[in-house]
C-alpha cells in the first residue's frame, strides 16, 4: 500500500495570524521558518525543519507591499529545492488580480505575470478565494481551488433575519456575484451603475431597481478605498433604503476607507481575515476563513471532492 506523503503548514510573515488559525482548525501546527534580511532590504526565507517528501502548504496573502509576493515566491523555491513532494500556495487574497486584461493601451496584465512567476517558482497547486475575475484561474497551468466568501456570508446574512432583504451589486462587474447571493438568499437584486474616469475615483453612480424600505446588502469581492460602496450606500439611503450593510471578502482598506465607512450610512461591514485590519472600526465585523480553508485542505489531501464547499 502506498504511503501518503506527510503534510506540513508554513506561513509567510504577512499571514502568520491566519496560518495559525488554519493549522489549528486542521489539527496541526505551523512549521518553523526564518527570514534573513540584508541591510539593503533583500530577504532570504528558509525552513528550519525538513520538508523532504512532504506536501507543503505555504499560506500567504499577497497584499501590498510587493515583498509579500516576493517572500511567497522565495518560500516556494526554497521548498522545491529542499525536495518537498508538492508545494501548495494558499493565497486567500491574490494581489494584482485587478490587472486581469489590457483595459488601456500599453499596460501590463499583472495577474498573468503573477501566475507565471508562481509557476516558475515551482508551485504545484493554488488555493485562493474570491478572485477579482473568475477567468484568472485560467492564467495558471496548475490546479486552482477557487473558494468563495459567500460560503461564510450567505449563512451569516440568513442569520440576521432581515425583513425585506435585497442584494445590491456595487457595479456592473459585480452583477454575477450579486445574482448568486440573491439566488441563495431568495431575494431581489438591485444594481449600481458607476462611471469611473480613473482608478479609485468614481465620478457618478446610479441605482437600477427599487430600494425603498429595503434592507440592502451590498456584496463585493474587495473593499479598497470604499469610495464605491459609500457612494452607493448614500444614494440608496437617499432613495429610502431602510438599512444598508456591506459584505466584502478582502478588506484592502487603503487611503480614506476607514473614515469613509465611519461617516457613511452603512450600519455594518462584514469582511474576512484574508487581510489583517489596519485600524479598529465598530462598524467592521470580521468572519474567519480558517475553517473553510482547513476543510478544503483536508479534502484535497484526501483526494475528496470540494464542490460542496462552494456557494457562489
Amino acid at each position: 500500500m502506498k504511503i501518503k506523503a506527510p503534510i506540513k503548514f508554513f506561513a509567510g510573515r504577512a499571514s502568520t495570524y491566519l496560518a495559525e488559525k488554519i493549522a489549528k482548525s486542521y489539527g496541526s501546527e505551523v512549521g518553523k521558518t526564518s527570514v534573513l534580511e540584508f541591510s539593503d532590504g533583500e530577504i532570504q526565507p528558509f525552513f528550519e525543519e525538513s520538508v523532504r517528501g512532504c506536501i507543503v502548504f505555504i499560506i500567504q496573502s499577497t497584499y501590498p507591499p510587493a515583498e509579500n509576493l516576493m517572500e511567497l515566491l522565495l518560500m516556494v523555491d526554497a521548498a522545491k529545492r529542499a525536495s518537498a513532494f508538492q508545494v501548495v500556495a494558499v493565497m486567500p487574497y491574490l494581489g494584482y488580480a485587478r490587472q486581469d486584461r489590457k483595459d488601456k493601451p500599453r499596460c501590463s496584465i499583472g495577474a498573468k505575470l503573477v501566475a507565471d512567476l508562481l509557476t516558475a517558482a515551482g508551485v504545484d497547486r493554488i488555493m485562493t478565494m474570491d478572485l477579482h475575475a473568475d477567468q484568472i484561474q485560467g492564467f495558471f497551468n496548475v490546479p486552482v481551488d477557487h473558494l468563495y466568501g459567500s460560503a461564510l456570508f450567505v449563512p451569516y446574512i440568513k442569520s440576521l433575519n432581515l425583513e425585506n432583504l435585497a442584494v445590491a451589486a456595487p457595479d456592473m462587474g459585480g452583477t454575477k456575484r450579486a445574482n448568486a447571493y440573491a439566488r441563495f438568499l431568495n431575494c431581489e437584486m438591485v444594481i449600481c451603475y458607476k462611471l469611473r474616469k480613473k482608478a479609485n475615483v468614481v465620478e457618478e453612480i446610479r441605482v437600477i431597481g427599487d430600494v425603498r424600505d429595503k434592507d440592502i446588502v451590498i456584496v463585493d469581492d474587495m473593499i479598497d478605498t470604499a469610495g464605491t460602496i459609500c457612494l452607493a450606500a448614500k444614494l440608496m439611503h437617499d432613495e429610502g433604503a431602510r438599512s444598508i450593510r456591506v459584505v466584502g471578502s478582502h478588506a484592502v482598506f487603503s487611503g480614506p476607507a476607514y473614515e469613509r465607512i465611519e461617516k457613511s450610512p452603512i450600519s455594518e461591514v462584514y469582511v474576512t481575515d484574508s487581510i489583517p485590519l489596519k485600524n479598529h472600526n465598530d462598524k467592521i465585523k470580521v468572519l474567519s476563513i480558517a475553517d473553510l480553508f482547513a476543510d478544503v485542505i483536508h479534502k484535497v489531501y484526501k483526494y475528496k471532492s470540494i464542490s460542496n464547499s462552494f456557494i457562489a
